[in-house]
């Protein structure tokens, strides 16, 4: 009989992935799996695993059955050594389509958030009781406001859609980007240096791979014009975190806005938690209950193909 596991979930309820379960006359098991030997010994032999944040090691995919396949809840899949699946004959899918409309959202909130100083704004009237308005100029107009856009998939050409009827002008920065698609929707494409030096505010909406690890390092940041703010709900390792730290508490950047950060959780005691201008939410840019339910349908269609042996909608290895 074949099996399906869920290795870990934030979901709640697996209702949709048990009934696929059943409907293929396959075992069905739910784990909560952090560590890498947990996760081992939930997958060894399944035939399909559910994936959300568990690390998928080599270890980890060699324990599954012969022509297993992973499917990661969501559209990274930088816990997934693909590599090592490759060599294990584990084909491996994500769900690319399920949540863009609610990333962008989220971006959109943060980066008008920021761009109009509400957190900094909030903490004076909680702290003094009341303010002035022009308490923390220099505040433009957003018609005055470039963003650039670091990464233009399906999300960052979201977020442009939803920038447009501000009058930002909008930058995006992305090598496998079609500069007429760019064009067509009002956004300028330029290279990294240059969306760094003109913009106000910068969003990430780029892959984690070992080419974009730090992508916004201590140099990238110094190249950003002084008082310019950060929104990352893309992925934490995109960003070094100390050197976020030390832009913030210069004063070089005026604020930054992170539902992703690298370590994930951040530690307690982290200067982040406590930087006036730093907004931040728990890796829940995605979340929205119509998201969580085309995840978990589009997740469960997935391993269903693959219980059925027919050809996975999202294959990525």
């Amino acid at each position: 009989m074949s099996r399906l596991v869920v290795t870990d979930q934030a979901f709640g309820s697996v209702d949709r992935e048990r009934a696929v379960a059943r409907a293929a006359g396959a075992e069905f098991a739910e784990h909560s799996c952090r560590t890498e030997a947990e996760t081992v010994e939930a997958v060894t032999g399944a035939d399909v695993a559910l994936v959300n944040f568990a690390p998928v090691t080599a270890a980890v995919l060699r324990a599954m059955a012969p022509g297993a396949t992973v499917v990661r809840y969501g559209i990274g899949y930088d816990n997934v050594d693909l590599d090592a699946a490759r060599a294990a004959g584990v084909a491996v899918a994500n769900v690319p389509d399920y949540g863009s409309e609610t990333v962008a959202d989220h971006a959109a909130a943060c980066l008008l958030a920021l761009l109009r100083k509400l957190t900094r704004y909030d903490a004076v009237v909680r702290e003094h009781g009341w303010g002035r308005a022009t308490d923390l100029s220099p505040l433009p107009g957003f018609a005055s406001t470039t963003v650039g856009l670091v990464g233009t998939g399906r999300i960052g050409l979201a977020l442009a859609r939803r920038l447009a009827p501000f009058g930002f002008t909008v930058l995006a920065s992305d090598p496998y980007a079609d500069p007429a698609v760019l064009n067509a929707q009002g956004v300028e494409p330029v290279e990294l240096p240059e969306l760094l030096a003109r913009s106000h505010a910068v969003s990430l909406h780029a892959p984690l791979t070992p080419q974009t690890h730090h992508l916004v390092d201590a140099a990238a940041l110094a190249a950003m014009r002084p008082g310019a703010v950060l929104v990352n709900t893309a992925r934490g390792g995109l960003v070094d975190t100390a050197a976020l730290t030390v832009a913030l508490v210069s004063g070089h950047l005026g604020g930054a806005a992170l539902d992703v950060v690298e370590p994930e959780p951040l530690p307690d005691d982290h200067p982040l938690r406590d930087l006036p201008g730093v907004l931040l939410t728990p890796h829940a840019a995605f979340f929205s209950d119509d998201s969580v339910a085309d995840l978990q349908r589009l997740a469960a269609e997935e391993a269903a193909r693959a219980l059925a042996g027919e050809p996975l909608r999202s294959r990525v290895a």
